[in-house]
């Protein structure tokens, strides 16, 4: 998938753990796992600016697009 989620690269430079962001945005750990992982098909606004504002970041620092490479 050509979009990228860094949430554990904004997790490593704010040293906070994925416990306490999931605690912080009122989100399970689980969904916020999900999420990390790339296997979310979407993503909430809402959750998505209480990410920024837990971490201190903007949007684009949690999601990149990578176009992806038709070579073999």
């Amino acid at each position: 998938m050509p979009i990228i989620v860094n949430v554990d690269v904004m997790l490593a430079r704010r040293k906070m753990h994925s416990g306490e962001l999931a605690d912080k945005i009122g989100i399970s750990p689980a969904n916020l796992s999900i999420l990390k992982t790339g296997k979310a098909k979407a993503i909430r606004f809402t959750t998505l600016e209480s990410i920024c504002k837990a971490l201190d970041c903007q949007p684009g620092d949690i999601l990149e697009y990578r176009a992806e490479s038709n070579e073999p």
